[in-house]
C-alpha cells in the first residue's frame, strides 16, 4: 500500500474535531509513509488533511475538475495538482492512484464519491480496501441504513463486512494495511 484517497468535505464542519481529525489522518498517513490523493482543494477537511500531510513530509497529490478549482479554492502548494475537465476524470483518476479509499465526514459529494469506489469492490471491479473513519459517530447512521438494508434484502451481510472502520486515524490506517480482499459472489 503507498497511496491512500481520501474523500471529505470542502467545508470544516461545525464541530472543530472534523479539523483536529483531519490534521490526525494526515499525519498519520505520513507517519506511516503513505501518500495521498485528494479532491485538491486547500478549505475544509480537504485542505487540513493535505496540509498535514506535507507539514509532516509526505507527499499530496490533488485532482480538481476546472469548474471546482475556484469554488473550493485548489491547493497551490501541493505535489502534484491535476486539474482535469469532469467530475468523472476526477474519479477515476484518484482511483487509479489509490490502494485505498477513506471517506472523512463531508457532504452529498464525499458520500457519491466514496459508495462508488466501495460499489466497485463488491462488484469485483478492484480488491482495495474502503474505509470510513466516523469522527464524532458521523458515518453510524450510514452503518444503521446498511443494517436496514440487509434486513430488507437489498444487501449481503457481508458486504457491510467489507467496510472498514474506526474513529481512530491511526488505528484505521493499520486495519487498511492488514485488509485482505474477499470477493462476494453477489448471484
Amino acid at each position: 500500500m503507498k497511496t491512500l484517497a481520501v474523500y471529505c468535505g470542502s467545508s470544516t464542519g461545525i464541530d472543530p474535531i472534523y479539523m483536529e481529525e483531519a490534521r490526525k489522518l494526515g499525519q498519520a498517513l505520513a507517519a506511516n509513509g503513505l501518500d495521498l490523493v485528494y479532491g485538491g482543494a486547500a478549505v475544509g477537511c480537504m485542505g487540513a488533511v493535505a496540509d498535514a500531510v506535507m507539514e509532516s513530509g509526505g507527499k499530496v497529490i490533488g485532482v480538481i475538475p476546472k469548474k471546482l478549482a475556484n469554488v473550493e479554492i485548489a491547493h497551490e502548494h501541493l505535489t502534484e495538482l491535476h486539474i482535469v475537465d469532469t467530475m468523472h476524470e476526477r474519479k477515476a483518476l484518484m482511483a487509479q492512484y489509490a490502494d485505498g479509499f477513506i471517506a472523512l465526514p463531508g457532504g452529498t459529494g464525499t458520500l457519491e464519491e466514496w459508495f462508488e469506489v466501495f460499489t466497485w469492490a463488491q462488484l469485483g471491479y478492484h480488491n482495495k480496501p474502503c474505509a470510513l473513519l466516523n469522527i464524532n459517530n458521523y458515518y453510524t447512521p450510514i452503518l444503521s441504513l446498511f443494517d436496514h438494508m440487509i434486513e430488507q434484502g437489498f444487501v449481503k451481510e457481508a458486504y457491510k463486512n467489507l467496510i472498514v472502520i474506526d474513529n481512530d486515524p491511526t488505528l484505521l490506517i493499520e486495519q487498511l494495511k492488514n485488509f485482505k480482499a474477499e470477493y462476494i459472489n453477489k448471484w
